[in-house]
């Protein structure tokens, strides 16, 4: 590897560790893009490449943080938590069946629907 590639890795699992300790993003948002734009990866190779990231704990000393201030409902987390794994296979088994194109195009669109509903939400 070389010194650029790590530095770009570095950046990006920084800015989704901020970005999720600070907003509760950090996959689909921060690191997603990124990976496409910095590290040249597809979009399906961006989304593999999250989901693992992801499937160590580490976001627990952020989870943490919140849950010493009284800020965790660890009954909907992990009833949330559980239907998060069955829609993520199912979810993923649908999307590696999409091509190129048409997953960055719904990726994208997912984007702007969130971006646009919590900007003019209340």
């Amino acid at each position: 590897m070389n010194l650029t590639l790590i530095i770009s890795l570095i950046v990006i699992g920084l800015l989704a560790g901020v970005f999720s300790g600070f907003m509760g993003v950090g996959g689909g948002v921060i690191m997603i893009p990124l990976m496409i734009v910095l590290l040249g990866f597809s979009q399906h190779e961006a989304q593999g490449t999250s989901l693992a990231v992801l499937a160590i704990p580490v976001t627990f000393l952020a989870a943490f943080n919140y849950y010493n201030e009284g800020y965790v409902n660890w009954k909907f987390a992990l009833i949330i938590g559980l239907s998060f794994v069955v829609g993520g296979y199912f979810g993923s088994k649908f999307a590696i069946s999409i091509n190129q194109e048409m997953m960055k195009k719904v990726f994208s669109v997912i984007l702007l629907i969130i971006a646009i509903k919590m900007f003019f939400g209340k």
